[in-house]
């Protein structure tokens, strides 16, 4: 082969560090951002919070920013005024979006930095109080309820109990998970507080000790605390209520063979199953009687110490806010950022004039570089996710005005396309990513769902599907309800054609039990 030279002209995407940057920061949640800053604001001392930053005349900064080009200040009115003018939902008035990022920001490293990002997120404030002022935070006003360890605490001050008995009764305790149950057994319970595997004697002296802390455990309430089990869970609750007097002799009947029920591990799993006539059978009791014994069981608390955890830290913290405006007859839905979630950040205008026109740090310069490029990255992931909610939105404006059986089809291939983004930056956006409207806060992938045929022609979105099926099983006859195959005719009728096998997954998503499970309850 001869050696020869040729030329070629090819395009590539280099993924500089401000895109990849630029990347990672769009897929983080709310709370992973939040960490992702304070970790910035200790690694780069460029960086500032702007409610933390002092007044600028303090620091003769006024005197800093005359020093700033007009070049500059050009170019960063040019980005903001670029932002501005962007309006990725249309112009049909429905919904007013916040001010969104330019249309020509691909995100591969190369616009200009202004010197001053100060401004960014100034606008926002740190924390929003009560209307009365009140500036308590939320989770300190939450504070007041005692968990579950304290309230068991309590009760055992009540007890006249010796050292020995009431450090292996705090002890169960504190081994008890958010539930209320008892993971470990006693053995291994006992092995934790034993320094070798020996001494047998002492082993069986912990085991003892344990034993009589359980059954005190397991007196206190709620009732069921301390089970090993669903089973036992029931039969604690079951005997204090049998316990209780001037019972009437049909309850007491009802408890009676209840508790039979819940003492066979077989019973309990024909139980999950509402096998009446099987249940029957085996504890030897007419179906009516175990139909009422079942019915009590239902009533009883599977998990007795849910109750007492600090739902304060499953609160969902919203990306964006819709709120309805103007009249109820053509309402207009405006889409904004959640100022909670926005961080406050600015360059150290006194460290950044400092090194202003010097090029003997190189290292600094890069320091403050990096610190730019970070408080452009992020109002850059604020803007495109306002970008696809506002477009959101303005898909689905039916979902804000009738609910979830006016949902529309919409896979994020054609919001990508309508964006002029790429098909994983939707998908990056929209996880972990929520959205507070007047129906609730959902995730931003719960407005996206496949598309169903119907008799007319068009299609219907999966979403507005499930609605359905749960409204035909809502409204059911508890006596007889709906088979998968006749939620499916259903569905027929209404012009929408949807398999059984569709309806089942529609149903298990929905977390709603067969029809056989259904039966009765």
């Amino acid at each position: 082969m001869k050696p020869g030279l040729s030329l070629r002209v090819s395009q590539q995407l280099a993924l500089t560090p401000q895109l990849q940057q630029s990347i990672r920061l769009l897929q983080l949640s709310t709370l992973e951002l939040a960490g992702e800053v304070e970790q910035m604001l200790a690694d780069n001392p460029f960086l500032e919070r702007e409610d933390e930053a002092a007044p600028r005349e303090e620091f003769g900064l006024a005197q800093a920013d005359a020093r700033v080009s007009a070049g500059d200040r050009a170019d960063e009115n040019a980005i903001d005024s670029g932002a501005a003018g962007a309006d990725p939902a249309g112009a049909d008035g429905d919904f007013e979006p916040e001010s969104l990022a330019p249309d020509d920001w691909d995100g591969d490293g190369s616009a200009d930095i202004a010197p001053d990002d100060g401004e960014w997120g100034g606008e926002a404030p740190a924390r929003t109080g009560s209307p009365d002022g009140d500036e308590t935070d939320p989770g300190e006003r939450a504070g007041g309820q005692p968990s579950l360890a304290e309230h068991l605490l309590h009760q055992a001050l009540t007890l006249r109990l010796s050292p020995e008995d009431a450090a292996a009764l705090r002890f169960l305790i504190g081994s008890l998970n958010d539930d209320g149950y008892l993971e470990d057994s006693l053995a291994q319970l006992a092995a934790t507080l034993t320094d070798t595997d020996d001494e047998l004697e002492q082993m069986q002296e912990l085991v003892h000790r344990l034993t009589l802390a359980l059954r005190l455990l397991q007196s206190l309430e709620p009732a069921g605390v301390g089970a090993r089990h669903l089973a036992e869970c029931l039969t604690l609750q079951l005997k204090s209520r049998q316990a209780e007097r001037a019972l009437p002799p049909p309850e007491q009947a009802r408890i009676a063979t209840a508790l039979r029920i819940c003492a066979r591990h077989d019973a309990v799993e024909l139980l999950a199953r509402r096998d009446i006539r099987k249940l029957a059978q085996l504890v030897g009791e007419s179906e009516d009687a175990v139909r009422a014994a079942t019915a009590l069981i239902g009533r009883l608390d599977p998990k007795p110490g849910r109750r007492f955890v600090d739902v304060e830290r499953q609160v969902i913290v919203p990306d964006v806010i819709v709120s309805a405006v103007g009249g109820a007859a053509q309402p207009r839905f405006r889409v904004a950022l959640n100022p909670e979630v926005m961080p406050r950040l600015r360059v150290h205008e006194l460290y950044a004039s400092a090194l202003r026109g010097s090029d003997r740090h190189p290292a600094l310069a890069e320091r403050l570089q990096e610190a730019r490029w970070f408080i452009r990255n992020i109002q850059q992931r604020f803007d495109t996710i306002l970008r696809v909610a506002s477009a959101i939105v303005e898909r689905q404006r039916g979902f804000f005005l009738h609910g979830e059986l006016a949902m529309r089809p919409m896979i994020q291939r054609e919001l990508a396309d309508e964006l002029g983004v790429h098909e994983s930056t939707i998908s990056r956006v929209t996880t972990a990513k929520y959205m507070a409207t007047p129906r609730g806060t959902f995730e931003l992938k719960y407005f996206f769902g496949s598309a169903l045929g119907t008799e007319s022609g068009t299609s219907a979105s999966s979403t507005a599907v499930r609605a359905l099926i749960k409204q035909f099983i809502e409204a059911e006859d508890a006596a007889r309800p709906l088979s998968d195959a006749g939620i499916a005719e259903l569905l027929k009728a209404q012009g929408i054609d949807c398999a059984r096998r569709t309806v089942a997954k529609y149903r298990e998503a929905l977390r709603i039990p067969t029809a056989q499970l259904r039966k009765g309850a």
